[in-house]
């Protein structure tokens, strides 16, 4: 490949979308091969997908990553075939090959060179790794000395991995929230047209009354001789006050159509925008099942990830403040939570436990669940732990509530382990957590069942790019009022008077 080919990033561009797009089908195939869960149709998925990355490899001239997709493929074609059977250390190996292949395609410019020759080093070392897993041997460690592309390239493109489904536009998140602040200024404005059309009814009405004033006026005068003149000026006055309610009537029944048809067009412009930020849940989480089942597998536990609600749009600043406390929550239940083999069997449960991923909306809320099946929380034991730490009296602890006693999970330092480990029981992870759903002013609760499960519940809005408004005024003051239980900073300290007037019930305004 020649400098002026380097420097095409357009052409290099297309390859990292593609690795981007098919690394997670890659991915989830091969975890569901190792399940057995349909492994003909998840090979062909697989073959397709690593062929794919071949062809775009070999478009850009990464000679390495040419070779690393078709030694792969190779792989996969003799399972085909029925030579090898890819076991848990073919799976290992076959998944370090999408790790390497996601790192070449994060690359910086600048050191794109290197994985134009045959001949890298890692690549090198994949092959052979590769080759010995073919021939049923044990493969080398090759992990340690494989970068993650992870911590390759801290910056990382973070966009949808998901194959796009239409045409893409670059947008910047400035232009983005600047165009979903003039959506809900549209929308603010739209609403106003309610309360003028209102301010005109009320102007009809008083059109009707003066038209009543002035019969009971001509029916009072009827028994009086008045001259031509005056019987001309009160015909007159009845006609101008009829053709008023008329011409009236008639503005304002174009007003309220206009008024519909703005306030609706600018509901869906408000949507369209909010829509934008919008992504699906499944593009937070797609590195999770492997996650799970490297550290299933390094902890001796068998842990099947279920993950429910892909589709479920989230704000695009939320999905992406939700990866680090879930990897806490999930990496916790398998540590914490979750039992090995032979203790789930004899408790009578599935040598597999089962970790659920749930992402919904609910009341307005966004709603993510993460349930296991495992041994759950002990309260007494927690409530002794409480104790030795120094964290409440014997008296106190005793009286907390179950609700109140799992609250202490939440603070820094506080952990249920005797022992630290690479994995967890520095009591950080779930202060994590809590800290996340605190600024962007959610909620987090836990409910646990001894020898059952334990169940974290994330309430979290849907958008933190705007907030929907009560605005009030109070002594010729403007108030908004968030939600029912409280108020906007603005008047958190003052004293809210019974003379206060509603103003708008939907305002839209920043955060």
């Amino acid at each position: 490949m020649t400098a002026a080919n380097l420097g095409d990033m357009s052409i290099y561009e297309l390859f990292r979308m593609e690795v981007e797009g098919q690394a997670p089908v890659l991915t989830d195939a091969l975890l569901a091969l190792e399940a057995d869960t349909l492994p003909a149709d998840q090979l062909r998925t697989c073959m397709r997908c690593v062929h794919s990355l071949k062809g775009a490899a070999r478009m850009v001239g990464l000679t390495a990553g040419v070779s690393v997709a078709h030694a792969m493929e190779e792989c996969l074609v003799a399972s085909q075939q029925g030579r090898i059977t890819l076991r848990h250390r073919q799976i290992d190996v076959l998944l370090l090959g999408v790790d390497l292949l996601k790192r070449i395609a994060h690359t910086l410019e600048a050191d794109i060179g290197q994985w134009t020759d045959a001949n890298a080093s890692d690549a090198v070392a994949y092959l052979a790794a590769l080759q010995q897993v073919i021939n049923d041997k044990v493969a080398v460690n090759v992990a340690k000395d494989m970068q993650r592309p992870e911590a390759a390239v801290s910056t990382a493109s973070t966009g949808n991995t998901q194959p796009p489904e239409g045409r893409m536009l670059r947008v910047t998140a400035e232009n983005m929230n600047r165009l979903l602040g003039l959506a809900g200024e549209s929308l603010v404005a739209s609403r106003w047209l309610k309360p003028f059309v209102d301010s005109l009814m009320r102007l009809k009405r008083m059109q009707t009354e003066s038209g009543k004033s002035i019969k009971d006026l001509e029916h009072l005068l009827s028994t009086q001789m008045l001259d031509e003149n005056a019987l001309t000026a009160l015909a007159d006055a009845k006609q101008r006050i009829g053709e008023s309610q008329q011409f009236l009537s008639q503005r304002l029944a174009e007003l309220e159509v206009f008024a519909r048809r703005e306030s609706d067009l600018a509901q869906r412009l408000y949507d369209g925008a909010l829509a934008s930020r919008m992504r699906p849940f499944a593009d937070g989480v797609t590195a999770f099942p492997r996650m799970v089942r490297d550290l299933g597998h390094a902890l001796g536990k068998q842990v099947t990830l279920v993950i429910t609600g892909r589709a479920t749009q989230v704000d695009r600043d939320i999905l992406e403040n939700l990866k680090a406390p879930l990897s806490h929550l999930l990496r916790n239940a398998v540590d914490h939570g979750i039992e090995t083999p032979d203790q789930r069997h004899a408790t009578g449960k599935p040598a597999e436990a089962v970790l659920q991923l749930e992402a919904r909306h609910s009341a307005g809320m966004l709603l993510i669940t993460v349930s296991d099946d495992g041994c759950g929380i002990d309260i007494d034991q927690l409530r002794d732990r409480i104790i030795a730490r120094q964290m409440a009296s014997t008296e106190t602890a005793a009286q907390l509530s179950e609700a109140e006693l799992l609250e202490f999970l939440f603070l820094p330092g506080f952990t249920t382990k005797d022992d630290v480990s690479e994995i967890s029981g520095r009591g950080v992870g779930l202060n994590i957590v809590q800290h996340m759903v605190k600024q962007v002013r959610g909620s987090v609760r836990v409910d646990t069942r001894v020898r059952q499960g334990t169940h974290f519940r994330l309430h979290l809005p849907l958008t933190t790019s705007v907030v929907r408004a009560l605005l009030v005024a109070i002594g010729g003051e403007p108030y908004a009022f968030r939600s029912p239980l409280s108020v906007a900073r603005s008047c958190c300290a003052r004293k809210i008077s019974s003379t206060s007037k509603v103003i708008n019930t939907s305002i839209i305004t920043g955060r």
